[in-house]
């Protein structure tokens, strides 16, 4: 892929520029700890609501990474209190877009001084922003609608800042709560979001599963344009859709239409080639149709840079996690956490951790047509069952999570939440099983290689179990 040479002053990883986003970040999250802080010192009734709503106002006004980090706890049920959860996850991924004369600074310093006569015609407005970067719509030489996802200035140093920000942020909740030590937790999210700037790797991924759903008509992936494309400028085709959420109110076929895509999107991928998509949120898909009132047709993925890869036998212990809650054997549910990487599991805990692979693996051990969740909102979608666990751990923990965990987690949570919203009503059980019939770690090996190869994606590196 092109990645001129020419000077990038905007993308150094400055001190100055770090320091500053350090001193603003650890000003506003700070300030509420210590609030939160001296509350318990003193004896006094922490206001939760009170304090959720200021620091999702302080992490709103920042935008950039540490809002996309605020985001991720939220969909970790119970690493945050519900109160602090609800308020994070409405935080809007909409950042003030750039103006014009940035946008060309960054486009020459990504393609050159005369990079506008590489497009047929280049958007001016932003066709959408997030915390990282925005999305201009463009056309090619070749008459083909382009989408130019241009990467904010100084990204680099707004990601250490943020990260070393939410190292203390874990650290508190650490002398806070015993039920969970967040250690590896910090490691992962570290890990995925210094990923999530390097959009080389983010056409990689589309590569990967560009080629691994080609052969499902419900599910289309955009093609990277390589010679207008760099570490920071990732230039796909334009897939036409409309927002997922302009579907919610739809027929009931539209939204299992939709829902039997996201659940093919997402699981697919996972037990044939040990690969996921670590953001299942609204955003990240659109749905495809013929017209307004035209029924569904299938979704268009449009985000890959959460990207997480799995050893074979890590999917092994997700499939024997599901049959031993399934069956009701204990042996098989010990083995796969012990596969995951928990360590020092009584039975106590095992009962503990149990109670959330129960509610997890719900909606795929009833072999009837259902809802996801017949009792929960999306905001509250494993808030219930979280709680318990959370409780259970407070006496008998602390259980350090191993860092794969997470986003599986994470991204399980999500995706159900977006079933949620949908109200589809699907056999989730024979969906799954199909997936998972004839599952084999070895033969997933294999194809990782091959497939992983191909597209130039590391492949996940073996590393030592969590202690």
């Amino acid at each position: 892929m092109s990645d001129p040479s020419s000077p990038r002053d905007d993308e150094a990883n400055r001190l100055t520029g770090r320091m500053g986003r350090y001193a603003r970040v650890g000003t506003n999250v700070g300030g509420i700890a210590a609030r939160v802080a001296g509350a318990r010192l003193f004896g006094r009734d922490v206001d939760r609501d009170k304090n959720a709503a200021a620091l999702a106002k302080a992490l709103g006004g920042l935008k950039g990474p540490i809002m996309k980090v605020a985001q991720m706890l939220s969909t970790i049920p119970d690493l945050v209190p519900a109160e602090y959860a609800e308020e994070l996850a409405q935080l809007q991924s909409q950042a003030p877009p750039m103006g014009w004369p940035f946008v060309k600074r960054r486009m020459m310093a990504e393609l050159g001084s005369g990079w506008q006569q590489k497009f047929a015609s280049f958007e001016r407005e932003a066709a959408a922003s997030a915390s990282l970067g925005q999305v201009h719509r463009a056309t090619g030489h070749d008459g083909q609608l382009l989408a130019c996802k241009l990467q904010y200035p100084e990204m680099q140093s707004a990601v250490e800042a943020d990260l070393n920000q939410l190292e203390i942020a874990l650290a508190f909740y650490r002398r806070m709560d015993s039920a969970i030590d967040p250690s590896e937790i910090g490691e992962e999210i570290g890990e995925r979001l210094r990923e999530e700037l390097d959009y080389e790797l983010e056409a990689r991924h589309i590569a990967l599963y560009s080629t691994i759903l080609r052969n499902d008509p419900l599910i289309d992936v955009p093609d990277v344009v390589t010679d207008l494309s760099t570490k920071r400028l990732l230039t796909m085709t334009w897939l036409e859709g409309s927002p997922l959420a302009t579907w919610l109110d739809k027929p009931l076929e539209d939204r299992n239409q939709i829902a039997c895509a996201l659940f093919s999107a997402w699981w697919l991928p996972l037990y044939n080639y040990g690969v996921i998509h670590g953001d299942p949120h609204m955003g990240n898909y659109t749905v495809r149709s013929n017209g307004p009132d035209a029924p569904a047709q299938g979704i268009n993925l449009l985000d890959f840079g959460c990207i997480r890869t799995f050893q074979p036998r890590f999917v092994g212990g997700v499939i024997n996690l599901y049959f031993g809650v399934l069956h009701d054997d204990r042996d098989r549910i010990v083995h796969a956490f012990e596969t995951w990487g928990f360590k020092g599991l009584g039975n106590e805990l095992i009962d503990i951790l149990t109670i959330w692979a129960r509610f997890i693996y719900a909606p795929l051990v009833d072999d009837k047509v259902r809802k996801i969740d017949e009792n929960s909102s999306p905001a509250e979608y494993g808030r219930k069952q979280a709680f318990e666990v959370h409780k259970g751990l407070r006496e008998k923990g602390p259980v350090k999570v191993p860092r794969e965990f997470v986003f599986m987690d994470r991204a399980a949570i999500g995706l159900g939440g977006v079933f949620l919203r949908l109200q589809s009503e699907l056999n989730y059980y024979r969906m799954f099983n199909e997936f998972i019939d004839g599952f084999d770690e070895d033969k997933l090996a294999a194809r990782q290689v091959e497939m992983f190869t191909q597209a130039g994606v590391p492949l996940p590196a073996e590393r030592p179990q969590s202690a």
